[in-house]
Order: C-alpha cells, then sequence, then structure tokens
C-alpha cells in the first residue's frame, strides 16, 4: 500500500496565527487539491494528521472542527482526489498527551489502523514538530515552503535527509517522478 500522510494547515491550507476556526477560514493553498488528486490517482492512500489545539483551547467545538474537514474533503473530492482518514490531536500545547506533534501518537495510530509499518513513508509538514513526529516512527520528511516553513527551514534542528519543496505540489511531482 502506498500511502502518505499530510499535515493540514500550512500544507493543504492557508493557516493563521488565530487558528482556522470556521469553515469559511479555511482556503486551499493553490495546487494543493490537484496535488491530492493527483496522489490518488497514482494509488496513494491520503492521510491527514493534525494538530488541532484550537479544540482544547475552546476556540471552536467538535462540530466546527468536523465542518471544516468536510469542507476540505469535499474540495478534494471536486477535483478528484480522496482523503482516506484525518487524525487529529485536540489538545492544547501544554498537555502531556502521546498524539500532539511532535510526539508520534497519531503515526502510531496510522499505523496500527492501516496495518503497515511507516518505515520509508512520506510524510509532509510546514513545521519541525510534523517533521520530528513522523521521523520518530521511520517516515520520510517533506518541509513544504509554504506556512510556518520559511523559519523551519533555517532551523539549525531541521533532521537531516529532510526533503524540501516549495509546496504540496512540488511534492507530488518529486513523489510521481516529474521534473519541476
Amino acid at each position: 500500500m502506498k500511502l502518505i500522510i499530510l499535515d493540514r494547515d500550512g500544507v493543504i491550507n492557508h493557516d493563521s496565527a488565530q487558528f482556522i476556526k470556521s469553515p469559511e477560514e479555511w482556503k486551499p493553498i493553490p495546487g494543493s487539491l490537484d496535488a491530492i488528486a493527483r496522489l490518488t490517482e497514482a494509488g496513494y492512500r491520503i492521510i491527514v494528521a493534525t494538530n488541532q489545539s484550537g479544540v482544547g483551547r475552546g476556540l471552536f467545538d467538535m462540530d466546527t472542527l468536523n465542518a471544516i474537514h468536510d469542507k476540505m474533503l469535499k474540495a478534494v473530492s471536486a477535483v478528484g482526489g480522496r482523503i482516506d482518514a484525518i487524525f487529529f490531536c485536540p489538545h492544547p500545547a501544554e498537555s502531556t498527551c502521546e498524539c500532539r506533534k511532535p510526539k508520534s501518537g497519531m503515526f502510531r495510530e496510522i499505523a496500527e489502523r492501516f496495518n503497515v509499518d511507516l518505515t520509508g513513508v512520506p510524510t509532509v509538514g510546514d513545521s519541525l514538530r510534523d517533521l520530528q513526529a513522523g521521523i520518530a516512527v521511520g517516515c520520510v520528511p517533506y518541509l513544504v515552503l509554504t506556512g510556518k516553513s520559511r523559519k523551519t527551514a533555517e532551523n539549525p534542528e531541521l533532521p537531516a535527509g529532510t526533503r524540501v519543496a516549495a509546496d504540496l505540489n512540488a511534492v507530488a511531482n518529486q513523489l510521481l517522478g516529474f521534473k519541476a
């Protein structure tokens, strides 16, 4: 099974320092939906793993998070793509949970749910914590230069072997063997 794990905010959609708190605030990054469609067509199972501390902070509730995800799923489907599952951590940053990235709890749950070893599976994020969570379970890290990634790219803690791409579309090009 071909699998790819994507962060949401800053990878699929534009991020906000004030959080994405409603479906109206959710706006796809140009090319991201088409990239998901192309990966779907190539046989990839698309998994989203996202920290959503706005729930734990009381900025929005689960119904709102579900509505945001429903909008994303419909937008992906409208261009011929599919997201197979969405995993999220609703806990605030100060939580000691195991699911909040950079901890790898969400990734371990993905491996268990899909009955796969995540060694070599590409994971795409725009922050150091996205990459660290994936590396802990053997994923291949891809940093996209959208979202918060400008400062991440310059971070001396950026894991060795991290592949850097302009955006999710460029990652899809790399995985599918297209020249940029």
